[in-house]
């Protein structure tokens, strides 16, 4: 087993972690026994500021998903991040469109480990932060990242998503 490899963890969070490897992240894929599916729970499990957790978003634009990898201190705001972006309007992705998008449910999606590569934008709040968690593609599995790395993984543009 590669240092990814936990055979433990669930399929989809497996998946993730083998695409983390093959990209040289060094953050290891871990389940938590509490829920991670919204960043306060998130924070709370991981010990860290609610800001540090990087929530994968998916909202549809121009009729495609693209995934937007937010702080968990504050809401996108779509007006400001579309015309940023220089998008069509941004609206919410229903449950069955994020996993028909990324194979992943609501609440555990990750920035990578898709089906096919999304658009990609990494809020620039989460520069604030040395260390980030993302989801590993379950509601209780988290990674340890950077904003930094995570545009390099998402193949995004760093922009600010809130107000």
């Amino acid at each position: 087993m590669g240092p990814q490899e936990n055979a433990s963890l669930p399929v989809r969070s497996m998946q993730v972690a083998r695409v983390l490897a093959a990209a040289g992240v060094e953050g290891q894929v871990r389940e938590l026994a509490e829920s991670t599916r919204t960043a306060a729970e998130a924070a709370s499990a991981l010990g860290c500021d609610v800001g540090a957790i990087a929530n994968s978003l998916v909202f549809i634009s121009d009729d495609e998903p693209v995934l937007v990898l937010t702080s968990g201190q504050h809401k996108v705001n779509t007006i400001a991040l579309a015309a940023r972006w220089g998008r069509g309007k941004l609206r919410r992705a229903t449950p069955e469109q994020v996993r028909q998008a990324t194979g992943q449910a609501i609440g555990g999606v990750a920035p990578v480990g898709h089906d096919h590569v999304l658009p990609a934008v990494v809020d620039a709040a989460l520069t604030d932060y040395a260390q980030v968690w993302a989801a590993a593609g379950t509601p209780r599995t988290v990674f340890p990242t950077s904003a930094s790395e995570l545009v390099r993984l998402t193949g995004g543009l760093l922009l600010p998503v809130g107000p």
